[in-house]
């Protein structure tokens, strides 16, 4: 603060920029992190980057069944939504690890469900 009790603008300026360049450089962090997340005992995985978009799925041939593809296709797909879930949960757990930090200064406010300020 300034003489008077007045707050030092320039300096607040500057603060906020240094948190936006810090908020970005962890978002692209985040981008390139990918994250599993797994179902069926490892039968299906799937990877998603640090904002929870899908980039890669591998199923188990183990976990077809040619006997029965009728139950087969729906057991798979309830395995692949809960593998794209565990994932999602995994990368949201660490987007608020690594924004953690960062958003303390903002009050600690997590909006958006996922750790990540509005800025």
């Amino acid at each position: 603060m300034e003489p008077g009790g007045q707050p030092d603008i320039q300096q607040m300026l500057q603060q906020a920029q240094r948190m936006q360049e810090q908020f970005l450089s962890l978002q692209r962090d985040l981008a390139e992190t990918e994250i599993e997340g797994t179902a069926g005992g490892g039968l299906v995985s799937a990877t998603v980057n640090g904002q929870s978009e899908l980039v890669k799925l591998v199923i188990d041939p183990a976990a077809i069944d040619p006997d029965d593809p009728e139950d087969t296709a729906e057991t798979i797909a309830d395995l692949v939504v809960a593998a794209i879930h565990n994932a999602g949960e995994e990368a949201q757990k660490l987007a608020q690890e690594k924004m953690g930090p960062l958003t303390e200064g903002l009050g600690g406010a997590l909006p958006g469900g996922l750790g990540l300020p509005d800025l």
